[in-house]
């Protein structure tokens, strides 16, 4: 089925709106395999721009364009190496004289608190990570250094602050079973998933799940969160253990719709272009919550131009074409779009009332969702 987006129907993002992001990326592993790698150690800026995936040449600024890369450069790093190794090693192979130290891999909260306990004396140059609130606590510290405006320009205002910028995102959405479903027969409230007469599945010891209650919590209250788990949990929702595995089962016929970030969607159609799953979203609620992840430079950095100069390259067309085939990432810069049947970052009804730097905190959610009989995390 060939879905169609009406923009008349879909709130723009709010100028403004600079505190994207969460955690809703952790525990991606495995979204970028061996056999994206080439003969010559896995330049994929060696594959991008060619056609590839039946797409064109990148759109935005290509990395011809940018100062060369030149130095040695201390990179914390709180995305999966498995999402981005292959991008930072293969900006290393690209120029002769750069050098990253590291990468220092780990989860987004705990990087960010290393580097506010070390203070001036932390040896990081950039944060790059999956979660904003992670940058903000650096930011707020007074860890993070002001970005040029030319970098900051690169995205639209509402992926970025004064200290940080945006690099790639992601949307909840509602796979479906297209052999059971058609998008019409689908709600577009999450409200509505209470009652639904189908299937369901969700991974709810997975942070990205966790994040997107966090959302409900924030937006409805406790309460009324409370009763909506309770209500999938006593309609037979099906607990997998990430949501690749709820995706992989709606494609296999198991269950009929799920909850997860859109990417996976795009994996399982990656390795299986027909099978029997799309994607829908919800409006205006949890339920269709973007995060973005996104890089930072630290103040005490003694290249603060290298520094710099690497979040470009992050946000170059040929790293934002990457995200967008490797890890199946929303791009940033306006120039990009989405990999998949999928409605462009202005097309999307996000919800507004809702401060997305809260979704790190995510311990009220768990206690709540542990005090429900029928969820196990």
């Amino acid at each position: 089925m060939t879905k169609q987006y009406d923009s008349t129907g879909r709130r723009t993002f709010l100028a403004g709106s600079a505190a994207i992001g969460t955690a809703g990326l952790a525990g991606c592993t495995g979204l970028i395999g061996g056999e994206d790698e080439d003969e010559d150690g896995g330049n994929v800026f060696n594959q991008i721009g060619s056609g590839r995936s039946g797409r064109g040449t990148p759109g935005g600024t290509p990395m011809a364009e940018l100062p060369d890369l030149e130095g040695e450069l201390h990179i914390y790093s709180g995305r999966n190496e498995f999402l981005v190794g292959t991008l930072i090693s293969s900006l290393v192979d690209e120029y002769d004289d750069f050098e990253v130290v590291g990468p220092r891999y780990g989860g987004s909260a705990d990087l960010a608190n290393q580097m506010v306990e070390a203070g001036s004396g932390t040896d990081a140059d950039v944060f790059f990570t999956v979660d904003s609130a992670a940058l903000g606590e650096v930011a707020n510290e007074g860890l993070s250094r002001s970005l040029s405006d030319d970098v900051l320009e690169m995205v639209p205002s509402e992926f970025r602050t004064d200290q940080w910028v945006g690099t790639s995102g992601r949307i909840r959405t509602i796979p479906y079973n297209t052999e059971e479903y058609s998008e019409s027969d689908l709600p577009t409230s999450i409200d509505a998933y209470a009652d639904f007469e189908g299937d369901l599945g969700w991974a709810p010891s997975y942070g990205s799940c966790q994040s997107f209650v966090t959302a409900m919590r924030i937006l409805q209250g406790e309460e009324e969160t409370r009763e909506w788990l309770q209500s999938v949990v006593d309609n037979g929702i099906q607990a997998y253990p990430d949501e690749l595995a709820v995706c992989q089962a709606v494609a296999d016929g198991e269950i009929d719709a799920g909850f997860t970030n859109h990417y996976y969607i795009q994996r399982v159609l990656e390795g299986s272009p027909d099978a029997p799953i799309a994607t829908t979203f919800t409006e205006g609620d949890a339920g269709a919550t973007f995060d973005v992840a996104g890089a930072t430079v630290i103040d005490s950095t003694d290249v603060p131009d290298l520094a710099e100069n690497f979040i470009r390259h992050l946000l170059s067309a040929e790293a934002q074409e990457f995200f967008a085939v490797e890890t199946f990432e929303y791009p940033l810069i306006p120039e990009a779009e989405p990999v998949g049947d999928l409605p462009s970052i202005d097309e999307l009804n996000v919800p507004e009332d809702i401060d997305l730097t809260e979704l790190s905190d995510l311990q009220p959610t768990v206690d709540l969702m542990r005090s429900i009989d029928g969820i196990s995390i």
